[in-house]
């Protein structure tokens, strides 16, 4: 087929694409900016159109696009008066899916580190929502059989189109709302729909709401089933050790609590067509994934650390990690740099977010990335008081750590401890020296 990706250098719909080029099908697409992600698929042959034009449709079979694209969209105008089939990125799944033993993993936090844990442990196709440093990307591609590993997605309710055979769940804390119009009920409704679907199903059965839903699944209790959890740095990268059950000792790339937990469901997932030894084996192939506590630079004096953490439960979480590992590593302070994604995420939960960042011994404080959504007023420096924090404009990578800028001054000159950046929007970027 000949099938185009509007949205293509977004993380989701750039996987779609790179399974089905992979597959033989003619893909192209297009975007309103060039990025990493559009430069690797041009790379690959791909024809990527800057920014949408409608000159970009012309014969293709199916045209696909990300939830934000709008119905005014000029391509997506250009291909309903061509008559060509138009679908958004959660009812193609159906079409893409619909072949394929899925183990789709989702949650609110923790799908895209289990789900590369497992691409790690099975063999298999993966499409991920992050870049896996083992295969260095978000996609790949076996077509020895037809087993596909597969981020889903509950922020548009697509993952109920994933077409799971073993459905692993983290979590399913509320997230998303504004999808599902701030109801509960229809929100934990999906979760369920998406559980029940499932051949094979992997909880966290700690989690409230998991811990509610009946019938026959595999349960992970991890206050009980995951102990000894001990934290190790190895050639000077984090690593965590830790028992699972009665199936032995474990060791995974990664500081935490929440990696422990994100590595036994994925053990457990592979545990019912896989060898104990041979997971065991393989789960030490993990090696993380670009921007979950993603080491960037370490000078000795400073380590610099690139997070997607946005939302207060992630950041915790990351927190954590960072204080053992900056103890480990004999690193004096920890600096949080923090670039807030959304305006109704970040008011929704404005008292989490002044929480999860304790212990900071400085914290910064970028611009709200909007994401398309309207401005809203927020007093940063009155709800942080308590961290004095720091409000810029942006950060700029030095070959010793990072710049804090505003107004063109140079606020802070950041070249010392642990040095650690949050956020979805492009933060990541700054911190690199890609923008």
């Amino acid at each position: 087929m000949k099938i185009h990706f509007i949205g293509i250098g977004g993380i989701g719909i750039s996987g779609l694409a790179q399974f089905m080029d992979h597959k033989g099908n003619r893909v192209s697409g297009s975007d309103i900016a060039d990025n990493r992600i559009v430069r690797r698929l041009k790379a690959r042959g791909v024809p990527v159109t800057i920014p949408h034009d409608a000159s970009a449709i012309t014969d293709q079979d199916l045209v696909v696009h990300s939830a934000i694209i709008r119905p005014d969209n000029v391509e997506v105008v250009a291909a309903k008066e061509k008559g060509i089939e138009v679908l958004p990125r959660r009812e193609a799944l159906l079409r893409i899916l619909h072949d394929r033993q899925v183990y789709a993993v989702a949650g609110a936090h923790g799908k895209s580190t289990t789900s590369a844990i497992l691409a790690a442990i099975m063999d298999g196709s993966a499409i991920i929502g992050a870049e896996s440093k083992a295969f260095g990307s978000n996609v790949r591609y076996d077509g020895s059989n037809d087993r596909l590993i597969f981020e889903a997605d509950e922020s548009d309710g697509s993952f109920l189109n994933a077409n799971p055979y073993c459905a692993v769940v983290t979590n399913a804390e509320p997230e998303h709302m504004e999808y599902y119009e701030y109801d509960y009920d229809r929100f934990y409704d999906a979760y369920r729909r998406f559980i029940a679907s499932a051949k094979i199903r992997v909880l966290n059965a700690e989690d409230e709401f998991l811990a509610t839903v009946e019938g026959e699944a595999i349960r992970l209790f991890p206050s009980s089933d995951i102990t000894d959890i001990e934290f190790i740095l190895r050639d000077g990268e984090p690593h965590t050790r830790f028992t699972l059950g009665e199936m032995g000792r474990f060791e995974v790339w990664g500081f935490g609590e929440h990696i422990a937990l994100d590595a036994a469901l994925a053990v457990l997932a592979a545990a019912q067509t896989m060898p104990i030894e041979t997971i065991r084996e393989r789960l030490l192939r993990y090696r993380g994934i670009k921007k979950r506590f993603d080491i960037l630079a370490d000078t000795g004096r400073a380590v610099l650390i690139d997070d997607y953490g946005h939302h207060p439960t992630e950041i915790a979480a990351t927190m954590a990690s960072a204080k053992t590992f900056a103890r480990l590593k004999g690193l004096s302070r920890i600096t949080a740099i923090w670039q807030p994604h959304k305006y109704s995420r970040t008011v929704d939960n404005l008292e989490a977010f002044v929480r999860c960042f304790d212990g900071v011994d400085r914290l910064v404080i970028l611009p709200v990335w909007a994401a398309g959504e309207a401005p809203r007023g927020i007093d940063f420096e009155k709800v942080f008081a308590a961290y004095s924090p720091v409000m810029a404009e942006r950060v700029v990578r030095t070959p010793v750590g990072v710049d804090v800028l505003k107004g063109g001054e140079t606020l802070l000159s950041l070249d010392d401890g642990l040095i650690i950046g949050f956020g979805a929007g492009d933060i990541t970027y700054q911190l690199r020296g890609e923008r």
